[in-house]
């Protein structure tokens, strides 16, 4: 099968001759409507068989325009190939843009493609336009803007939920390294928040926080990432997210320690 890119650059040029036979049409129509509203009876006759002609011809051209677009695009969009040709224009057009765990890590955004719908998710907005250079052209203007990230209140929320799990397994110590899959569940109680705010997104916005340096509450509460032993219980247990240089963060758990 085509890449997308090219089978929609046909299905484009296609169109344009589509939208020229249309103009044509549109022209013949209003020398029919001039000769009749002016009551030029040698000229109506003409008019009506231009009309005719114009027609056949878009209608024609319309033709040509369905038969360029004969695409699987369910089965192409849930495909490796879709994934390659976006990686591989990304790549001709100076955009970093990595997969790992069904997600496509265009930093700071992550793109999720939807085959069914015919969109991708990035983050939390759904977008439509999936030729790959427009596609790609949009990552990297998003790359361009500042991460959408509020480390205060994102810090709030860990460390409301490192409180609760704490309190719930006193035995380990008040400054205890909590495991941040364990946060995460917290975080995701309701039913289908984890579809809204997936584990992927998770491990993006604590290297966000990380990387922002905002570690500090106002009541002195830090926070810390202590790698621990944790990365021996396996993948499970780790949040993984690909950094803007393509190079994989590990993290493991989380610990606040107070003055």
């Amino acid at each position: 099968m085509p890449g997308l890119e090219n089978s929609l650059a046909r299905a484009e040029e296609e169109a344009a001759r589509t939208v020229k036979a249309a103009q044509v049409v549109l022209q013949a129509a209003r020398k029919l409507l001039k000769a009749a509203h002016d009551g030029r009876l040698r000229d109506l006759g003409a008019a009506l068989e231009l009309m005719e002609k114009t027609q056949e011809t878009l209608r024609q051209q319309t033709n040509a325009s369905r038969g360029a677009w004969v695409f699987d695009e369910e089965s192409y969009l849930g495909s490796r190939a879709y994934i390659e040709e976006l990686i591989e224009l990304a790549r001709s057009s100076g955009l970093d843009l990595y997969e790992r765990d069904d997600r496509l890590y265009s930093y700071p955004v992550l793109v999720r493609i939807l085959p069914k719908e015919r969109a991708v998710r990035i983050d939390k907005q759904v977008e439509r336009r999936l030729r790959p250079s427009i596609l790609v052209a949009h990552l990297k203007a998003l790359q361009k803007k500042p991460p959408r990230f509020a480390p205060e209140a994102f810090l709030k929320a860990l460390f409301a939920a490192w409180e609760r799990l704490v309190k719930e397994k006193p035995r380990q110590g008040y400054f205890a390294t909590v495991p941040l899959i364990d946060v995460y569940q917290v975080l995701t109680l309701l039913p289908g928040q984890s579809k809204e705010y997936s584990r992927q997104e998770f491990a993006r916005d604590i290297y966000l926080l990380d990387r922002s340096g905002h570690l500090q509450l106002a009541g002195g509460w830090r926070a810390s990432f202590p790698a621990s032993t944790g990365t021996k219980f396996g993948p499970k247990k780790v949040l993984s997210v690909v950094k803007e240089d393509g190079s994989l963060k590990e993290y493991y758990g989380i610990a606040f320690s107070g003055e």
